[in-house]
């Protein structure tokens, strides 16, 4: 089972005078990366660069942000890989101390500072989780309402026409268990919509 972070963590380096505010921390997809990437930009407007490495859903991104090539973003993907992280975002911002590393010097300082973060980062299961959609008789809502707090599924969305649309988001291995509880109490009058699979923490 691929582990995720509970909550941001942070380690400061300084190598030379140059200063590394390293980052790590649950992230979903790229678009959330790049997002926080950005954030991080504008906190920072004086820094030389904000490398950055992803691995979310079995997809990998790394961006060195000017340094040389390899010694940034690629040594930190690596330091995520080795630990089996997934949904993981490390950033690293770098304040340029006036004197340069070398390619060597910056592939410890980038690896060292998520390295140092992430001995401070609690780490959890990420555990597969699907939506669930399905179409009930008003007189069924209170019912289900219950059966999924019951299940640990989280409700999503609720619609209100003529019949009650209901959205649950609940952890794969808990599917099975909580629609056939469903399907019992319901006795026929539930109508199931295709479930989608998701990933999360």
């Amino acid at each position: 089972m691929p582990l995720t972070l509970a909550a941001p963590a942070r380690h400061e380096l300084v190598v030379k005078k140059s200063r590394f505010l390293g980052c790590v921390e649950p992230c979903a997809d790229r678009q959330a990366a790049l997002a926080r990437v950005a954030g991080l930009r504008a906190e920072h407007p004086g820094a030389a660069h904000v490398c950055w490495a992803l691995l979310a859903g079995g997809h990998s991104a790394a961006n060195d942000d000017g340094e040389p090539g390899g010694t940034a973003g690629r040594p930190m993907l690596d330091v995520l890989r080795h630990q089996g992280l997934d949904g993981v975002l490390a950033t690293a911002v770098r304040y340029w101390g006036g004197v340069k590393l070398g390619a060597g010097g910056l592939v410890r300082a980038y690896t060292d500072c998520i390295a140092q973060a992430l001995l401070g980062a609690e780490k959890i299961e990420r555990v597969a989780r699907v939506e669930l959609a399905c179409g009930l008789p008003y007189e069924l809502e209170g019912r289900l309402r219950r059966l999924a707090g019951q299940h640990g599924a989280e409700l999503l969305d609720v619609t209100h026409a003529a019949r009650v649309g209901m959205r649950f988001s609940l952890p794969a291995t808990a599917r099975d268990a909580f629609a056939a509880a469903v399907d019992e109490v319901a006795q026929g009058r539930v109508d199931w919509a295709r479930s989608s699979s998701i990933a999360s923490p």
